[in-house]
């Protein structure tokens, strides 16, 4: 894709988004526990697909680790039992079209556990056009870190160190 026809896509995106927000309502006097209650709750904020890979790489590591109970936040040990880096397809819908290890240490249990966790989370945010492929689908790689009891972090939600 040539950078004029990005341009012209980043600019569309953005003109959809202002187009689509409200403005805020003017501030209203005070009242009543009772009024204030039968008030309607405000428009939710519309969500705008992250549009690098590298930000829905990570929109998708939060949705896997929002389901899965088998995440550890606690600093990351020394040595890792497994490493599992899987190859993960998500379609223009953002169903997961396709999930295969590309390396692991050979722990067949913790490679499962690793594709269990993306299919459980699935479906996922749609991709937004700028990171889908000419076949409207995204694929990358994530890297799930094991430690020896089995719960894992996802490397797209590791912070730098």
């Amino acid at each position: 894709m040539d950078a004029s026809k990005f341009a012209i896509g980043f600019c569309g995106i953005a003109i959809l988004a202002a187009c689509s927000s409200t403005a805020p309502a003017p501030a209203a006097p005070a009242a009543s526990p009772a009024v204030a209650s039968a008030r309607p709750a405000p428009a939710p904020t519309p969500f705008i697909p992250p549009l690098t890979l590298d930000g829905y790489k990570k929109s998708v590591a939060e949705r896997i680790a929002s389901v899965s109970p088998d995440i550890f936040v606690e600093p990351l040990p020394e040595m890792f039992k497994s490493i599992v880096v899987l190859d993960i397809t998500i379609d223009r819908e953002g169903r997961l079209a396709q999930v295969s290890v590309r390396r692991s240490n050979g722990y067949q249990a913790l490679e499962r556990k690793a594709m269990d966790s993306v299919r459980r989370a699935a479906p996922f945010v749609a991709p937004a056009f700028t990171v889908r492929g000419r076949n409207g689908t995204v694929s990358f790689l994530e890297t799930f870190l094991f430690r020896d009891d089995g719960r894992y972090q996802i490397r797209s939600l590791v912070a730098e160190r």
